[in-house]
């Protein structure tokens, strides 16, 4: 029978979360669901019971999927099902997965599978702000050995006032927004962005984060003490043998220590570190060594790499290539690199080189991102592309993956605070790295902001980034915040933490921490250190190009927008469609009109400056109001005996009687007017009765000398009598039917 157990706490709005086991997935080693409001979301866990013969390293994986059912809506694609994970699934996945990796012991090497689902949809509730509490909850009341229990919250701030996990509406109106994961002690993850908030606003928010996951760390363990779960399963501590540990270091401390003050470049120094590595392993006979001795003698090389990095930083100040703790590498840019791009960026720092291509689009060109619940369009968008020769390296190309997302991901949000909100094109940056030693998604955000302002984009300000490092040593409390890290850097380190913003804040915040204790005074440092780097790179920026182009490139295609009120929408699209498309086949343009509030908002793209304003005065002649006593230039369209029809506006005609084409007196316009004449006219005025224009030809005339007014012309009577005489129709006999006239030929219907 089900047995579901469950505990709740309240956000500080007041709504309430209940986070629920025992009911759904019971053969699963841990699931929970998450429900807040109408939104309910499904975590499991699942772990190999033993890792796989020489498994190295911790295979983790996590799944983050929303299922459309959940919003009642059925997917778009071909095979009416969810597929693979979309890139904003993708980026959910990665909040998750990067808050839970620490927790898991260093030698647990089973196999892991987290698989986070929204089963109901709640358009007030963001579900990526309690995914990874219910990834938390499902691994709390299992078995797998996790060292602590997380959360991760939302902390939005709205009119000045910080808000946890706030509502969709709210949200809309944030100015800073940030996901945080942290332990009952300490945080382990930030992502985020802002309309260039300050560095103590950012330590404001991740408090109030922190404040607010304590909370939802005690209902979890409340949760596992009412399952029962008291003991995890046991994890089987590497393998240790001292005898080969102390043959390691005797062969390769000093070596080591000598290859890593060397300040080096990155492949001279790899090869070294490789050389020696060879050289130890040669030292073990295989015939006579043991295969897990053979192995841990690679951990131990490693280990020995490891700890002699780090004591160089913290006790002789010394990085690996050489640089202060505080010191950004050499800086190399260019802009208008590549002749046919709308705009293009070379962005080198030290041995990381971003190539960085603008390109302005129509409205077409607009991404579309679907959720279960929301299908928008995005008028800017980044990729970010990692391909393995900016690393030395051959591999086979394969889709973007996680790694490419989550990157093109931090760089698109920080550089799109600074996008003008009404601005006509589409935009699509993309960053080729070239090469790669460290902090490639920073070096994208320089590329990206210095294409868009050769691109002529109104970019009103320059948005660089920096990647910080932290080391740190637990025995004596000793730590060093590093500006711009390398690769081996990053991977030595205890932090990485890359920030971004233009000189008068941040834009964008991306931290993970690999370790426990980060104080807010190392916090603290770390962002005041960024900033002076930050700022270091901005200035070299603006040196390349201070503003942004005030001409567009010749090459990019120009854009006009304008304006109309909405009752004129269907007079410039016209009877399916037949005016819009008419004006694009005739200029060669692109139009397109949205409809916003009581306006028309309607954007006309051509390559061609001509084209763009022939169509452009076609439209506006569509919505123009003819004004009374103005002349227009007109088009003869028919000529009948008692005048000609006249389009003296698109879309606008109006009849030139015959008593108004000439000061003379006609009879007919045989000889005066033909169709298709160029011929000017005024609108003299309206008819108060029909509403129709009343046109002139003649006032536009001199009136000849000596001319008599002549008596009004009497109008055509009407059939059967005299103007203005009804026609008497004879009385109709009660019951009698009126013969009715034979039917014609069918061939002679027509008309």
């Amino acid at each position: 029978m089900l047995n579901p157990i469950s505990v709740s706490f309240k956000l500080d709005d007041g709504r309430e979360v209940t986070i629920e086991t025992g009911k759904m997935a019971r053969q699963a080693d841990g699931a929970v669901t998450v429900k807040c409001g109408k939104a309910v979301i499904m975590a499991t866990v699942v772990a190999t019971k033993e890792p796989k013969p020489g498994q190295s390293f911790f295979p983790l994986t996590v799944d983050y999927q929303e299922k459309f059912a959940s919003a009642g809506r059925i997917p778009g694609s071909f095979f009416k099902r969810e597929g693979r994970i979309s890139d904003y699934e993708v980026l959910i996945s990665r909040l998750i997965d990067r808050a839970l990796r620490p927790l898991f012991p260093e030698s647990y090497l089973c196999e892991v599978q987290v698989i986070v689902n929204l089963i109901s949809y709640d358009p007030e509730v963001q579900p990526d702000a309690f995914a990874c509490l219910a990834a938390s909850a499902a691994l709390a009341v299992s078995e797998v050995p996790i060292q602590e229990i997380i959360s991760e919250v939302r902390v939005s701030r709205v009119n000045g006032e910080y808000l946890v996990n706030p509502t969709t509406s709210k949200l809309a109106d944030a100015d800073m927004d940030f996901i945080i994961a942290a332990t009952d002690k300490n945080i382990m993850m930030v992502e985020g962005d802002a309309k260039e908030c300050q560095e103590e606003d950012l330590i404001i928010a991740i408090e109030k984060a922190h404040a607010a996951i304590r909370v939802q760390v005690k209902a979890q363990e409340e949760l596992r003490a009412k399952v029962g779960v008291a003991t995890k399963r046991d994890v089987t501590p590497f393998y240790e043998n001292e005898e080969v540990k102390s043959k390691v270091e005797s062969i390769a401390a000093a070596r080591m220590t000598e290859i890593s003050r060397g300040g080096t470049a990155k492949h001279e120094r790899s090869d070294a570190y490789k050389a020696l590595k060879d050289e130890v392993v040669a030292a073990f006979d295989p015939e006579t060594t043991l295969p897990e001795d053979l192995a841990v003698a690679k951990r131990y090389f490693e280990d020995l790499q490891y700890y002699t990095v780090r004591n160089m930083i913290l006790d002789e100040s010394r990085r690996l290539d050489g640089r202060k703790l505080d010191e950004v590498r050499p800086l190399e840019m260019e802009t208008d690199i590549l002749p046919s791009p709308h705009g293009s960026a070379l962005f080198t720092r030290g041995e990381t080189q971003s190539l960085s291509t603008a390109t302005l689009g129509t409205k077409d060109d607009e991404m579309l991102i679907e959720t279960a619940g929301t299908s928008n369009y995005q008028k800017f968008y980044l990729h970010y592309n990692f391909p393995p020769y900016s690393t030395g390296e051959v591999k086979p190309q394969r889709g973007p993956g996680r790694r490419e997302v989550g990157h093109g991901n931090l760089a698109k949000r920080s550089l799109e605070m600074m996008m003008p909100k009404d601005y006509p094109y589409t935009v699509r940056v993309v960053s080729d790295i070239l090469e790669s030693n460290g902090s490639s998604s920073m070096a994208t955000v320089c590329a990206g902001s210095l294409a868009l302002m050769d691109a002529g984009v109104p970019y009103p300000k320059h948005v660089g980034g920096v990647a910080m490092g932290l080391i740190s040593r637990a025995s004596d409390g000793k730590w060093a915040v590093l500006t711009d890290i390398l690769g081996d850097e990053d991977h030595l380190g205890d932090m990485d933490f890359k920030v971004t913003g233009t000189r008068d804040g941040i834009c964008g915040i991306q931290m993970d921490i690999k370790v426990d204790g980060l104080s807010m005074d190392v916090m603290r440092s770390a962002l005041s250190q960024a900033k002076a780097g930050r700022l270091h790179i901005l200035d070299a920026m603006y040196q390349c190009i201070d503003a942004p182009r005030a001409e567009l490139k010749p090459q990019t295609p120009r854009i006009e927008q304008l304006i109309i009120d909405r009752e004129f929408i269907g007079a410039v699209i016209g009877p399916g469609g037949k005016i819009i498309q008419e004006i694009q086949r005739e200029t060669n343009t692109q139009i397109s009109i949205e409809e916003v509030g009581e306006t028309g908002v309607v954007k006309v793209f051509s390559s061609n400056g001509d084209d763009l304003a022939k169509a452009m005065r076609w439209i506006k002649g569509i919505v123009a109001v003819p004004e009374i006593g103005e002349t227009y230039d007109s088009v003869v369209k028919s000529v009948m005996p008692y005048g000609a029809f006249v389009e003296f506006m698109p879309g606008k005609q109006g009849l030139l009687h015959i008593s108004e084409v000439s000061w003379k007196r006609l009879d007919n316009l045989d000889g005066v007017l033909n169709e298709g004449d160029n011929i000017k006219i005024k609108l003299v005025g309206l008819d108060p009765k029909t509403g129709k224009f009343r046109l002139s030809r003649k006032v536009l005339m001199e009136k000849p000398e000596g001319y008599v007014e002549q008596p009004e012309r009497t109008e055509r009577p009407e059939r059967g009598g005299d103007r203005g005489e009804r026609r008497e129709r004879p009385a109709r006999n009660d019951g009698e039917r009126r013969p009715r006239p034979e039917s014609k030929p069918e061939e002679n219907r027509e008309g």
